[in-house]
């Protein structure tokens, strides 16, 4: 479960820098990862801590059709 349902800001930056530590798509930027991986997470349980409320997060953004917000960022 998701400790938090607060976004915080820099969860944004931390989309398109962090990596999947584990699992299929391992070393991917959690903001590149498709769709149905990550709603494969929201349908059977995120993980706890950082990268799972990063797998919310970008699923949020993905289901929503916002993905491309994070373009701006990528580019810092």
């Amino acid at each position: 479960m998701v400790e938090s349902t607060v976004m915080n800001p820099e969860d944004l930056q931390r989309l398109v820098t962090r990596t999947m530590p584990y699992g299929k798509y391992k070393g991917r930027v959690i903001a590149d990862l498709p769709g149905n991986y990550l709603n494969w997470f929201a349908r059977e349980g995120v993980p706890s801590g950082e990268i799972g409320r990063l797998l919310a997060l970008m699923q949020e953004l993905d289901h929503n059709g916002l993905a491309a917000l994070l373009e701006p960022l990528r580019k810092r």
